[in-house]
């Protein structure tokens, strides 16, 4: 059956960005709301896209609420924390244009899910046909919250809904490696889709090579999904080691590549494709995102 109802978790920020000497622009980012938007865009209108995280009672979390209704995002299970703001990220671009990232998030309102005194418990994740989260999703959250998270994704498999999990691993959202890693792993054994990326997951658990990287999930249960490779392209995760050729992509910005690739995989399995349909439309995808600058293309040119 193919999923209906597909609920997004994490946190999304205030992005400022460039906007010339002196100048920012403020925008909203964050890894799963990025593949929400493009699932949205993706799929067919009766496909409920919903984002669920914490945000403030301030002028900016109303910036970011207006920002997932402007593209059609389900909000009703957002909750709303008295006196505490989102978080934010500054771009700062060097002599030859590269960007570096600062940070303010270690209070975001986002880090209150499912913890004491919370309105949001992992149970207002239902009613969903498929879960999609990240690693940054479960880091930002108390060690408490990650575990009754854990135990109640536990519990939706046990009745038959599906969660979709990329690790996206950011080291220093993490206390130390060996946090990271068990918190990881815990979340692959409660994965039915797969969406790693190559370099995140030999970077956290030190796999020689893809082969390795791809053993080790299938130890730990992973039975579906795509193995992200950057240009070379994804790789599926179902035992049949299917490729698809990636054509040749003119590249602007890779911002956002990954959790685009994510959006149009999880579009094909809304449409009950097969493995390489989900690849190609996830490539094809992240191809299109990569050709502008930003995370998000403006709706107007998409």
């Amino acid at each position: 059956m193919t999923p209906q109802t597909i609920v997004c978790l994490g946190e999304v920020m205030i992005e400022l960005s460039p906007a010339g000497p002196g100048l920012a622009r403020i925008g909203v980012a964050g890894d799963t709301f990025n593949t929400a938007v493009y699932l949205r865009r993706l799929t067919d209108p009766a496909v409920r896209v919903s984002y669920v995280t914490a945000l403030g009672d301030d002028i900016q979390s109303d910036r970011i609420l207006a920002a997932l209704r402007e593209e059609g995002l389900d909000t009703t299970r957002i909750a709303r924390v008295p006196d505490v703001m989102p978080g934010l990220y500054m771009i700062t671009l060097d002599a030859d244009n590269e960007r570096s990232f600062s940070y303010w998030r270690g209070a975001s309102a986002a880090r209150t899910m499912f913890g004491p005194g919370s309105t949001l418990g992992p149970e207002d994740l239902a009613p969903c046909d498929l879960l999609y989260l990240s690693g940054i999703s479960i880091a930002i959250l108390a060690p408490d919250a990650r575990r009754r998270l854990r135990d109640w994704i536990a519990g939706f498999r046990a009745r038959g809904g599906r969660v979709a999990f990329d690790s996206n691993y950011r080291p220093r959202l993490w206390s130390g490696p060996d946090d990271a890693r068990a918190e990881i792993r815990a979340l692959w054994e409660l994965t039915d889709i797969a969406l790693p990326s190559l370099d995140d997951e030999i970077a956290l658990f030190g796999d020689a090579g893809e082969a390795g990287v791809m053993a080790r999930l299938a130890a730990w249960g992973v039975r579906d999904g795509a193995l992200k490779r950057g240009a070379r392209g994804p790789r599926a995760l179902d035992g049949s080691g299917r490729e698809i050729a990636p054509g040749p992509v003119g590249v602007i910005d890779t911002t956002a590549a990954g959790d685009s690739f994510n959006a149009g995989f999880l579009a094909g399995v809304t449409r009950g494709a097969g493995i390489t349909g989900c690849m190609e439309t996830g490539h094809a995808t992240a191809a299109r995102v990569i050709g502008h600058p930003g995370a998000i293309v403006p709706r107007a040119i998409w």
